[in-house]
C-alpha cells in the first residue's frame, strides 16, 4: 500500500463507513452479461474491443466496474484508497469466477505499477476527492500505453458544492467562489444512504475539492491526452418536481464525463 497523507487518511475512513452503511456506489454488481457490462462501463460508445486489454480501474473500487471489464474478458487490475471497497471487487469477482488483482492506495501514487502498463485507465467519480488533479493525471500518463484511452468523471465545476435542497422556489443560486483546489464545505456534510428497505442514514462524507474546467482540461493536454468527448450528466425527466434531483440535474448538470486518448507524440 502506498503511503497516504492525512486527506487520504480522513477519507478513507469516511468511504470505509459509507461501505458499511452499503451505499449505492459499494453495491457489487452481480447480474451482468456482456451486453449490460459494457453498456454499463461504455454509455458513450467511444471503447472498442477489451477482451485481453489491461485496464486499470483507478479509485473505482466497489465490484462494479471491475466486475464489468472481468466479464468483458479483460486483465483487470482495480486500485482504491478503501480496503473495504476493494473487498468488495474481490467478493464479486469470486461471484463470477474471474481474476481481479485488487490493490490499495492513493490515486495520486501509482508507484505500485510500471510505466506503460495499461491500455485503459476508468475513473469513477472519485478525482474530487484530492485537492488538485494534476499529481493524478501525471500518473495516469506514466501507467498508460501510447494509444491508450482514459475516462474521467469528475464534478462539473460550476455546479460544485450545489444540491437539490439549494432550490429556493425559483433557482438553485451559485453563491461559492470559483476557486480552484477549494474544499468544497457544506452546512450538512453528512451523505444520506437509503436502503432497499426504504430506511435511510446518515453518514459523514469524505473531503471533496472543487477543480476548475481549466484546470482539469490543460492538465490532460499537457500531460499528452487528446480530448475525444464531453458528456454532461443530466435527467431523461421531461417535467421533474423542482427541488427534486432529477430537477436538479435538468438545470445544473452535476457531473461531467471525459475520453481522452495518450498521445505523448502529438
Amino acid at each position: 500500500m502506498t503511503l497516504m497523507d492525512d486527506i487520504a487518511k480522513y477519507n478513507r475512513a469516511r468511504w470505509n463507513e459509507l461501505v458499511q452503511a452499503n451505499i449505492l456506489y459499494s453495491r457489487p454488481w452481480l447480474d451482468l452479461d456482456p451486453q449490460s457490462a459494457r453498456a454499463q462501463i461504455d454509455s458513450e460508445g467511444i471503447l472498442t474491443e477489451v477482451a485481453g486489454k489491461d485496464v486499470l480501474c483507478l479509485a473505482s473500487g466497489g465490484g462494479q466496474q471491475s466486475a464489468a471489464f472481468a466479464v468483458l474478458g479483460a486483465n483487470v487490475t482495480v486500485f482504491d484508497l478503501s480496503d473495504a471497497q476493494l473487498q468488495r471487487d474481490q467478493a464479486t469477482a469470486a461471484h463470477y469466477r474471474v481474476q481481479v488483482q485488487a490493490v490499495q492506495g492513493d490515486m495520486r501514487d501509482l508507484s505500485r505499477f510500471g510505466p506503460a502498463r495499461f491500455d485503459i485507465v476508468w475513473q469513477a467519480y472519485s478525482i474530487n476527492f484530492v485537492p488538485s488533479p494534476l499529481p493524478v493525471f501525471r500518473e495516469v500518463a506514466r501507467v498508460l500505453r501510447a494509444g491508450g484511452l482514459y475516462r474521467l468523471m469528475c464534478h462539473n465545476p460550476f455546479t460544485a458544492g450545489l444540491g437539490e435542497a439549494d432550490w429556493n422556489g425559483a433557482s438553485y443560486p451559485l453563491t461559492r467562489p470559483y476557486i480552484d483546489e477549494a474544499e468544497l464545505r457544506f452546512e450538512d456534510s453528512d451523505w444520506v444512504i437509503e436502503g432497499d428497505d426504504g430506511t435511510s442514514q446518515r453518514v459523514t462524507g469524505p473531503k471533496e475539492f472543487r477543480h476548475t474546467l481549466s484546470t482539469v482540461v490543460n492538465g490532460l493536454v499537457k500531460q499528452g491526452f487528446m480530448i475525444q468527448g464531453v458528456w454532461e450528466e443530466t435527467t431523461d425527466e421531461s417535467n421533474p418536481p423542482p427541488g427534486s434531483w432529477e430537477h436538479f440535474k435538468l438545470i445544473a448538470p452535476p457531473w461531467l464525463t471525459f475520453w481522452a486518448v495518450y498521445r505523448p507524440d502529438v
